[in-house]
């Protein structure tokens, strides 16, 4: 499976596993030997939590390695006039204007204004062009949205 990534999105996710590697790795062993040395393991919740914390940054590595083995960067700034993976879109809705970037699912960030591409608000982006109308279902109903810019 292909992961989207803009430049700057990629460089956040090797500068993450670069640091679970070097520093998070080394941090959560020395907490598991120092668990350790306290004695017994059965009753042990630091040695017990400190394995569960390796196993999420080993599991994380893992996953960020995974999804390097797939990437394609975004190319930005070219503007073809209809969305895609890589636009800027500035829309109006009920709600008002606001500016999304569409971006591929492991760097979407709502909150930020990063909407994934298999989200049903990108997917229901993709192929516009300004001035389209576009209904997007979501929990709430059904929100119309007008495509003011793309960029």
């Amino acid at each position: 499976m292909t992961h989207y990534f803009s430049q700057e999105g990629l460089e956040k996710l090797k500068a993450e596993l670069h640091e679970l590697k070097t520093v998070r790795v080394r941090e959560v062993s020395a907490r598991i030997e120092a668990a350790k040395a306290l004695g017994d393991l059965k009753e042990n919740a630091e040695y017990s939590s400190a394995k569960d914390e390796m196993g999420f940054v080993q599991g994380r590595m893992r996953e960020i390695e995974e999804i390097l083995k797939d990437v394609q960067i975004i190319k930005e700034g070219e503007s073809s006039g209809t969305v895609r993976i890589g636009s800027t879109v500035e829309v109006e809705s009920r709600n008002g204007k606001r500016t999304f970037k569409i971006v591929g699912s492991a760097e979407a960030d709502p909150a930020a204004g990063l909407i994934s591409n298999e989200s049903p608000m990108g997917r229901a982006f993709l192929g516009q062009a300004a001035g389209d109308e576009v209904d997007v279902q979501t929990p709430g109903g059904t929100i119309s949205y007008s495509i003011l810019k793309i960029s």
